[in-house]
């Protein structure tokens, strides 16, 4: 019988500061997330400096609450893991440090996790992953899919070439005058009404697996601003409700058809975007016709917590992969296999 695996997780590539302790992969021993929310929502968005300094006063809280949840010791660990990138440049580094301190005082190794990747790997907290599977991947800053044939092996088929989906929310949300983060505010209000504002769907090249979102997030500007002109109202749950109809069509749509094309056992929906109602109502009605297995995680697997990270640096350590005290932080790090 193989031995438990634990690892300590940490995760500050944007505005959460976590730390989360992991067995095996899959069992969330403790999970601890400091949000920032409230102290960005006046500036309608992440302000990096804002961000850096709030994860410098939590950084060490955190992670002692995650090992005293947990009622762990160094000792009782195998690993630490931390998100190397993509994210905020100042915030990747606090993380970053602090677990380059605590695997040096600790005397064990450390391993850097892309941050996408613990986003796809918060589906084996949940249920096994079933091989070849198709991930979509819906964040604030990220619209990926991504085919994986075994652990650690990601093929990006498919990413947007402008504005990623949760980028497009919070800017919609700020035009209908909603305060941040607009996304879920958007969601509330495409379900409060019947009636929809019919704006384009961005398909790009028939075989394309790409997305753009920065020319419906246009369409939904000028709207305004000419209903703005005529003097006329205009109503909030409509435009919310079309704008999110356009978004989710396509993801949808594309989602499906690289299913079909790749054969894949399963589905899974990755990122803050996935905890959307509209979202997921959506892949659920369409993969339970298709046939194919979709999993989405809880919410609070959504958004960005450190128990993704673990599981994702799990079959990292078991396959030997390992960083050191000399790893920085990469805001731009491209999402590669490590088989």
């Amino acid at each position: 019988m193989m031995e438990d695996r634990i690892i300590l997780a940490i995760e500050s590539s944007c505005d959460e500061t976590a730390a989360a302790i992991i067995r095996n992969g899959t069992e969330i021993v403790s999970n601890v997330v400091a949000s920032q929310i409230e102290s960005h929502k006046r500036f309608g968005g992440v302000v990096p400096e804002i961000a850096s300094r709030h994860h410098v006063e939590q950084i060490t809280v955190v992670i002692e609450e995650a090992l005293a949840q947990a009622n762990m010791k160094p000792t009782d660990l195998d690993a630490v893991a931390v998100t190397e990138g993509p994210g905020l440049v100042g915030a990747l580094l606090i993380g970053i440090n602090a677990a380059k301190a605590f695997a040096f005082a600790n005397d064990l190794p450390i391993i850097g996790v892309h941050h996408i990747a613990g986003h796809i790997y918060a589906n084996a907290l949940v249920q096994p992953m079933e091989f070849p599977l198709l991930a979509l991947v819906v964040s604030g800053g990220h619209t990926e899919l991504v085919y994986m044939k075994e652990h650690g092996s990601f093929e990006v088929i498919g990413e947007t070439r402008d504005d990623a989906a949760g980028e497009a929310y919070d800017k919609v949300a700020r035009v209908l005058g909603l305060p941040y983060p607009g996304g879920p505010r958007i969601d509330k209000l495409a379900h409060e009404g019947d009636e929809a504002v019919t704006f384009p769907r961005v398909w790009l090249e028939e075989d394309s697996y790409d997305f753009s979102f920065s020319g419906l997030k246009s369409a939904v500007i000028n709207y305004k601003h000419n209903m703005d002109q005529r003097g006329d109202e205009i109503s909030p749950t409509a435009v919310a409700k079309g704008f999110q109809d356009s978004v989710v069509e396509v993801l949808t749509a594309k989602t499906l058809r690289a299913a079909r094309e790749y054969k894949v056992k399963q589905v899974i929906a990755a990122g803050g975007v996935a905890a959307n109602k509209g979202l997921r109502t959506s892949l659920e009605s369409v993969f339970a016709e298709e046939g194919i297995p979709l999993y989405v995680p809880p919410l609070k697997l959504c958004t960005d917590n450190a128990a993704m990270i673990g599981a994702a640096a799990t079959p990292m350590f078991e396959t030997n992969i390992r960083g050191n005290l000399s790893m920085n932080g990469r805001p731009g790090m491209e999402l590669k296999s490590w088989v």
